[in-house]
């Protein structure tokens, strides 16, 4: 089961990464977008994925979190073609928050499906943390593909081969993945869920170590969300070249990232879901910081371009698999996707909420100053994980009862 999960982790990174790369420059080049429009796609469709996702959580505990990956691959690939067949700002808005929602189906359901089938506490950060880096590996495959096909081809053609290839994993999960040691709520639905859904608050709930991820979720997700949609924006406006095509320059910034991602993960993946995971993810907020004032006020493309780098190879992956392991680790397998959704939610939450405030200096101000409001999205992260109290929580303290 491991290594059909890692593969098909690679798999969706290949084609999610692929056909973000080549969307990313579309909706700037070919329908337009504004910066404005650009956030304002990422906060409705984190406020639509924001109230779907525990319901969804909640499917994955009570009902399947096999089947829920099958209906998030079919939702997906769907939003995934209609984007390459839209143009207009509404249409473009409509496919992203179905893509948005397809994401509630998968977040959570994944992690607790692995963790269940392998049953091997002691083995599965290991397992988390190789599922990531073949996810950065699958990303940067999936940069290089399709950043060529749409250079070879159209960047809409792309987009809809991406989506059709998307749905066709449907059927692989339906067929290869298991479910041996997972047992579907047999009582009333409606009862089920809420008593899941009412375990899952009382976790968190009592667990200081949970409200402190979660809280640094927040704001870490926002501020990368808010920079990950102006990048192509901002790099365009410092200079970057438009020949042969942005595709190339933009395929060749995201293996890079990705490279050093994968580089830094193999590093440290045996602390980060120690004691020293706390230092980690401040560690990643400081680096956020630096590559948030750099890309802010950078002079050139070059320089732009390093931030980026920064950002993705450094602050994006290690919040997110720290973050993921360290929820893993405090949740209990009757509410573990449940539990997930719950830190799903708050990142949409914090795209939603950092997203419009970003989306707000950008638009009164300057781009410059948007980008500086991430900057101090990440200082707070790193004040947040560092004070006094929070730091015993990474040694076990805030566990709950």
């Amino acid at each position: 089961m491991v290594d059909v999960f890692v593969r098909w982790t690679w798999m969706r990174a290949v084609l999610h990464n692929g056909w973000w790369l080549v969307t990313s420059v579309y909706l700037v080049v070919d329908a337009g977008l504004s910066p404005a429009q650009l956030v304002l796609i990422g906060s409705v469709q984190s406020a639509f994925a924001l109230v779907l996702e525990v319901p969804a959580g909640v499917f994955a505990d009570t009902i399947s979190r096999k089947w829920s990956l099958v209906i998030s691959q079919v939702l997906m690939g769907t939003a995934m073609l209609a984007t390459g067949l839209s143009e207009s700002f509404p249409a473009l808005l409509a496919t992203q928050v179905l893509w948005g929602v397809s994401w509630t189906f998968a977040s959570g359901s994944d992690v607790a499906l692995v963790t269940d089938e392998l049953d091997r506490p002691e083995e599965i950060n290991l397992v988390l943390t190789r599922a990531a880096r073949a996810q950065l590996a699958g990303a940067a495959t999936g940069l290089v593909l399709l950043g060529t096909l749409a250079w070879a081809t159209r960047r809409d053609l792309t987009i809809v081969i991406a989506g059709v290839a998307m749905m066709s994993l449907a059927p692989y999960v339906a067929v290869r993945f298991t479910e041996h040691n997972f047992v579907p709520t047999r009582s009333a639905r409606w009862s089920a869920s809420w008593d899941t859904f009412r375990r899952g608050v009382t976790l968190v709930r009592r667990s200081r170590a949970l409200l402190l991820i979660f809280a640094a979720t927040f704001l870490v997700n926002g501020a990368s969300d808010a920079a990950g949609r102006l990048t192509q924006k901002q790099l365009l406006e410092l200079g970057l070249p438009t020949r042969p095509d942005p595709m190339v320059w933009f395929t060749g910034l995201g293996v890079l990232g990705l490279v050093v991602g994968a580089v830094v993960l193999r590093l440290v993946t045996r602390r980060i879901s120690g004691e020293h995971a706390a230092t980690d993810y401040t560690l990643a907020a400081l680096v956020g910081v630096v590559a948030m004032l750099l890309f802010a006020f950078a002079r050139d493309p070059v320089s732009g371009a390093a931030a980026v780098v920064l950002l993705n190879g450094i602050v994006t992956p290690l919040t997110r698999v720290i973050s993921t392991i360290w929820v893993n680790a405090r949740t209990t397998a009757d509410v573990r996707a449940t539990t997930h959704s719950f830190l799903a939610q708050l990142e949409y939450l914090g795209e939603i909420v950092c997203g419009v405030a970003v989306s707000a200096i950008a638009w009164l101000t300057t781009l410059p100053l948007g980008l500086t409001a991430c900057a101090v999205l990440f200082a707070a992260t790193a004040v947040l994980m560092r004070s006094p109290r929070d730091r015993s929580l990474a040694r076990g303290g805030g566990h709950p009862h």
